[in-house]
């Protein structure tokens, strides 16, 4: 496996994407929310570390070799590419006395390799009979084309790049053992240097960045030295080879807009566009001139503040500055010189691509982030991915997390909240209730005693009534009073069944046979015979874990309530639904009676508070309902509609743990 130039800080990633968009290999896989490089499939190409704000992207750096090394072998030899003007617009004379001070013997200029392989060009372009040869001094261009092209492997120039032309040549000409530390803006050098193919003529790759790390931490401040050149051989036309078409401009190939023979592309969003023409047949062109970035002067690692056409001035000007005392005998006899030094090389098949999913698996993915239909994908791009359907891809690929689309991101989190929300309110109404219970079981006590003495002497009283013969009111009279103690104590006995909530008698019984006794005997109320009461049970077994007398007494309130509000409604239907997940049990009371008002429905578990007439409920029932199931670990929902009817769902758990207090 080779060496990871570029990686990412996970501690500074902040699930911006940025990366993810505008990785031309999809070589960014999301990890819990981080941005990580798949060294495998990345090209090295160095977008992701310039479209970074968090700065999380960190580049292999070698100066911790040339520093501990290579300046310390009192071999070191300096090649800058020569885009270095653009990155040193205020300097550029000086950078030759920098890296000197720095401790390298000799400061030549890469550009001499570019003349070095430029008649290379000329006769491939001539004699060559591939259909359409493509340019290899970018290496980010030829990992991309290695890794997800395979037929345009062949269609590379066997060429090696300027680099490595000046590495062997400073090689031949200082000794094997001169260590040569290539200076440059682009981060993929660091990955040509160490390729199998071309090891032998550098030493390390330093960017325009970590050289001025160095001159910082050695206290260079290059406008306190003098101006200088550089150390021979000297470039010609070479020095132009950083800007779109300088190879062609290089090798005295003609690039005259009508040249139908010639195409040159340069920048990442028209890269992967020409190699799919390529690949598809479509281009005809008897040579293609790729840069991956908009020429060498926009590398990711220029670290300049111009624009591109500012960077581009920069570097014509010190073309015309150079061009003119250039000594083009010396110039001639040095390429002369360096004619059997070995230019070419290889390239080969490094295949990254996946398979790519079935239709249905696609689907499958699109459906789990709520994308059920052509309307549903928004194709925002906040996933870094252009379309749902290449983040469903991507997602399948495995390079792609779920929680990287923003919309089903908000979707879940306003659950989340809303679910937040729900556990707050039932902490709220749980606190409530407690607390009203520790209240009811006082009150309850106190009360009982001597509600029983009044339903005692009052009961007497009617008796010796009764046998004085006294009149129908007076007897009416005593009535109501041995009937009011009678619901008081009825009062009583409820704020007590509250107050007791804290503790359940487990038990196995059938849920359905527990219900439907509950109907049967609703049904022989002669109040209700015009009831329509239904059961539907969806499910085989409905034996459940609970305490089955608290239970029973929770569809006792719930029915009977339902059974109440079609008081006044022309269809009287209560229905009982019986269904269940894989934990537990779910049963929808639905009516078609009055219903409950919007302002009335967060009320309804709040105890004493009722809707009914006086005398006819306590507001005590659905209170003690709702303790009931939240003790068994269930919940209950109500959702209404005035006039229409209600429907209320008990969410049982089929087996209680161990959680459970118990007598």
């Amino acid at each position: 496996m080779s060496l990871a130039i570029v990686t990412t800080i996970g501690q500074k990633c902040k699930r911006c994407y940025s990366c993810v968009r505008e990785c031309p290999a999809i070589a960014i896989k999301v990890v819990e929310g981080q941005a990580v490089v798949i060294n495998e499939r990345c090209i090295n190409c160095g977008h992701c570390v310039k479209v970074c704000s968090q700065n999380a992207k960190s580049v292999k750096s070698d100066v911790s070799i040339v520093l501990n090394e290579i300046l310390n072998s009192n071999k070191a030899i300096a090649m800058i590419a020569p885009s270095f003007p653009a990155s040193f617009p205020n300097n550029y004379s000086k950078v030759v006395s920098g890296l000197k001070l720095l401790g390298f013997k000799l400061v030549t200029e890469a550009a001499f390799g570019a003349d070095l392989i430029s008649n290379y060009y000329k006769d491939l372009y001539q004699n060559s009979d591939k259909q359409t040869i493509i340019s290899s001094p970018c290496p980010a261009i030829y990992n991309l084309i290695e890794k997800y092209y395979e037929p345009l492997v062949n269609q590379l120039a066997t060429i090696v790049s300027p680099m490595i032309a000046m590495g062997r040549y400073l090689k031949s000409n200082y000794g094997n053992d001169s260590k040569v530390v290539f200076i440059g803006p682009c981060v993929a050098k660091k990955s040509e240097y160490v390729d199998e193919e071309v090891n032998d003529a550098v030493d390390a790759v330093l960017t325009f960045n970590e050289i001025k790390e160095l001159f910082e931490a050695k206290n260079i401040n290059l406008e306190n030295l003098d101006d200088s050149n550089f150390d021979p051989p000297h470039a010609f036309i070479g020095k132009s080879f950083p800007l779109v078409g300088g190879l062609l401009k290089t090798a005295n190939i003609s690039e005259d807009v009508l040249e139908k023979d010639i195409i040159v592309v340069e920048g990442k969003n028209k890269v992967k566009e020409i190699l799919e023409e390529i690949y598809a047949g479509n281009i005809k062109s008897k040579f293609v001139d790729i840069l991956f970035c908009e020429g060498c002067i926009n590398g990711p690692a220029i670290d300049s503040d111009l624009n591109y056409y500012s960077k581009r001035e920069k570097v014509i000007t010190f073309i015309n500055e150079n061009i003119n005392s250039f000594d083009k005998r010396e110039w001639q006899s040095n390429i002369f010189n360096s004619r059997f030094l070995d230019l070419n090389r290889k390239f080969t098949y490094k295949p990254q691509r996946k398979p790519t999913p079935t239709e249905d698996e696609i689907k499958t993915i699109l459906a789990r982030t709520n994308k059920y239909s052509k309307s549903d994908e928004l194709n925002c791009g906040s996933c870094g991915y252009n379309t749902c359907r290449d983040y469903a891809i991507a997602i399948a690929k495995g390079l792609a997390e779920d929680d990287m689309c923003l919309p089903y991101l908000i979707d879940k989190l306003e659950k989340a909240n809303q679910e937040i929300q729900d556990a707050h309110e039932q902490l709220h109404s749980a606190e409530k209730l407690a607390s009203i219970g520790q209240l009811a079981a006082g009150v309850a006590h106190e009360i009982n005693n001597p509600l029983g003495s009044i339903i005692l002497y009052a009961s007497l009283l009617k008796r010796k009534l009764e046998k004085a013969n006294c009149s129908a009111e007076q007897n009416l009279e005593i009535q109501t009073i041995v009937d009011e103690a009678n619901r008081c104590k009825s009062i009583v006995s409820n704020l007590l069944n509250f107050a007791r909530q804290n503790k359940l008698r487990l038990s196995k019984f059938n849920l359905y046979e527990t219900i439907k006794s509950v109907a049967d005997t609703i049904k022989i109320n002669p109040d209700y015979y015009d009831v329509e009461l239904i059961i539907k049970n969806e499910i085989e077994n409905t034996i459940i874990e609970g305490d089955e007398d608290q239970i029973k007494q929770v569809f006792i309130n719930v029915i009977n309530n339902a059974v109440e509000s079609l008081e006044n409604s022309n269809k009287k239907e209560v229905s009982i639904t019986i269904k269940n997940n894989s934990n537990e049990f779910i049963i929808e009371i639905s009516d078609t009676g009055c219903g409950i008002s919007n302002e009335n429905i967060s009320k309804i578990f709040t105890p004493f508070f009722t809707t009914k007439k006086i005398g006819k409920g306590t507001g005590l029932g659905l209170a003690i309902s709702y303790g009931i199931i939240k003790m068994h670990k269930g919940d209950i929902k109500v959702k209404s509609t005035l006039n229409l009817g209600t429907t209320f769902t008990i969410k049982l758990p089929i087996n209680q743990n161990k959680n459970v207090i118990m007598n």
